[in-house]
C-alpha cells in the first residue's frame, strides 16, 4: 500500500515537471503593454540604460506608485541611470516643477521629495505660491533667502521652461509614466498595475542591455 502511494506521488510529480518547465516569462508587446517613442529620443549616456519617471506631485497615482518605484530603485541594475522628471501640462504642474528644480539646486531634493508628496496628498496643501514654498523649505532647514534666490534663479527658470515641452517629445500624456532608453513609454493604462509597470520596465531594460543593442546606440 505504501509503495503504491509513493509510486503514485512520484508519478504525479513527474507529470507536473513538463508543465513547470514549459512556463516562460511573460512577453510584453508594443501597443499592448507599452508604447513606442516616435521618434526615439537621445539619452545622456549611450553606455547606460536611461529610465525617466515623468511625475507630478499633485497626482495621487504618482504618490501611490512611489513604494513600487522606491523598491525598484534599491535593486536597479548598476547600468541603469534613473531620472525624475516633473511633467508640466499647465500652471499648477509648472509650480511644482519649479519647486522640484529649486530643491535640486539647493541640494535638498532627497530630503524634501517624500514630504512634498505627503504635504500635498495627505495634508491637502497646494504648495504652489512662492510664499507657501518658502515656508515649506524653511521647515526643512533651508533659509528663506537661500530658497528665494534659488527659486528665482536663471537655472531653475530654464529647467522649468524646458520641462514644459519635454513630455510631448516622448509621447507622454499622463503620469506616472516611465520612459526606457528614450524608446519605450510604460504607463498604468497599458501596464494595468504598478507592479506590472516595473516588470515591463525590467524586461525592456534587459532587452536594451543585449550586446547587439548596445553596439548600435
Amino acid at each position: 500500500m505504501m509503495k503504491s502511494l509513493l509510486g503514485l506521488m512520484a508519478g504525479l510529480l513527474f507529470l507536473s515537471m513538463p508543465v513547470l518547465a514549459e512556463q516562460k516569462p511573460e512577453e510584453f508587446k508594443p501597443g499592448v503593454d507599452y508604447d513606442l517613442v516616435s521618434p526615439p529620443q537621445p539619452t545622456g549616456d549611450p553606455s547606460k540604460i536611461e529610465v525617466i519617471e515623468f511625475f507630478w506631485y499633485g497626482c495621487p497615482h504618482c504618490y501611490h506608485f512611489e513604494p513600487d518605484l522606491n523598491a525598484w530603485l534599491k535593486n536597479k541594475p548598476a547600468s541603469v541611470v534613473f531620472i525624475r522628471q516633473p511633467a508640466v501640462f499647465n500652471a499648477h504642474w509648472a509650480a511644482h516643477a519649479r519647486a522640484f528644480f529649486t530643491a535640486e539646486a539647493l541640494g535638498v531634493l532627497d530630503k524634501v521629495h517624500a514630504d512634498f508628496y505627503d504635504t500635498i496628498q495627505n495634508k491637502k496643501k497646494a504648495l504652489e505660491s512662492e510664499d507657501d514654498l518658502a515656508q515649506f523649505f524653511k521647515n526643512h532647514g533651508v533659509a528663506e533667502a537661500d530658497f528665494r534666490k534659488a527659486y528665482k534663479s536663471f537655472a531653475v527658470d530654464a529647467k522649468t521652461r524646458q520641462a514644459e515641452g519635454l513630455a510631448a517629445k516622448y509621447g507622454v500624456t499622463g503620469t506616472p509614466s516611465l520612459v526606457v532608453n528614450g524608446k519605450y513609454v510604460i504607463s498604468p493604462g497599458k501596464a494595468k498595475s504598478f507592479p506590472r509597470m516595473i516588470e515591463i520596465t525590467n524586461a525592456l531594460i534587459k532587452e536594451e542591455s543585449r550586446p547587439a543593442k548596445l553596439s548600435t546606440q
